[in-house]
């Protein structure tokens, strides 16, 4: 591929307006390269995932773009383990882009700071995610003077400048909805802790069954048939009580395999996982067979969260739900 770090630019222009962006993919994806043309991203440096890893210590980048669906070649597991400890401050922000087939590999990267996985995004989603990218990474528009015949520039550019900014704000009310959602969970930390809250007289614990929480997520997606799927969608509860079972089971599961109990999008399950992960809820283990993968399973407070609960359920004679 194409190392662009060395193609042309404008001289002269008034205000710089673009940021300055790392694509990583195999072969260049219409898809992305819309978007990023669309939201004012300036592609700096294209590299395939082989000779990737050098450029992302060069020149201070505001924004990396991997693009995981492109060319035959999967993504190496350094170049994965790399973007994951990126400078959360310092750092450029990331959009990562997965097949798929390929969700599996966006495990590595939960928890990443200033991160968005998606898979299998539409334009909408795609742009929102770059619109995003480059509200947190634009650095403020320069104002550089060169002489009076510059001015109807100077004038085009702030208007385009403004449309930018206008469309931004657009995409990010469009999809606030699904944004909002995070941060309330964000908000709420996950479960309550244990010293927080009332707790009655302690008792002997109640010994649960792997099917008796499974039988509960089978109830749960029978729904389904009956009701729209999205009047009930839970991703958050969904996630623990399948990981709960599967901790019963002593079964590991993988991002893909938690994804679809989710019953949610693939990119909406991803946000759920990333943010479930930040509220200590769960914890990353890796594959000791291939690095690019790792298995999710409940964190130590949420396995306590989730037999406290069906205890607390047991013993009031209601059903686990």
């Amino acid at each position: 591929m194409a190392n662009l770090s060395t193609a042309p630019e404008l001289t002269g222009a008034p205000y710089d307006l673009a940021v300055n962006a790392l694509l990583i993919a195999e072969a260049a994806s219409g898809d992305v390269i819309a978007a990023l043309d669309a939201v004012g991203v300036r592609v700096r440096d294209t590299a395939d995932f082989a000779t990737a890893l050098p450029l992302l210590d060069e020149a201070r980048l505001d924004l990396i773009l991997l693009d995981a669906r492109t060319g035959a070649e999967t993504v190496p597991a350094p170049l994965l383990e790399r973007l994951a400890i990126r400078d959360a401050s310092e750092g450029p922000a990331l959009v990562a882009v997965f097949a798929a087939d390929q969700i599996d590999l966006a495990g590595v990267l939960l928890g990443a700071p200033r991160s968005r996985l998606l898979c299998d995004p539409g334009a909408g989603e795609l742009l929102a995610a770059l619109v995003l990218a480059r509200t947190e990474g634009a650095a403020p528009a320069r104002l550089s003077w060169a002489d009076v015949t510059r001015d109807s520039e100077v004038v085009r550019l702030r208007r385009l400048n403004e449309e930018v900014a206008r469309i931004a704000d657009a995409l990010a009310r469009l999809t606030r909805g699904e944004f909002e959602e995070e941060d309330e969970i964000e908000r709420r930390t996950g479960i309550r802790a244990p010293d927080m809250e009332y707790r009655g007289p302690d008792e002997p614990p109640i010994d649960v069954a792997a099917n008796e929480i499974r039988a509960v997520i089978r109830a749960r997606r029978l729904r389904g048939q009956y009701f729209a799927s999205e009047l009930f969608a839970d991703p958050a509860w969904d996630m623990l009580l399948d990981l709960f079972a599967a901790g019963l089971e002593r079964r590991r599961v993988s991002v893909s395999s938690l994804c679809i109990a989710a019953a949610v999008p693939p990119t909406t399950a991803l946000r759920w996982i990333g943010t479930m992960h930040e509220a200590g809820l769960f914890r990353r283990e890796a594959d000791p067979g291939d690095r690019r993968r790792a298995y999710i399973a409940l964190s130590d407070k949420a396995q306590q969260g989730m037999r406290g609960y069906v205890n607390a359920v047991r013993r009031a004679g209601l059903s686990l739900v």
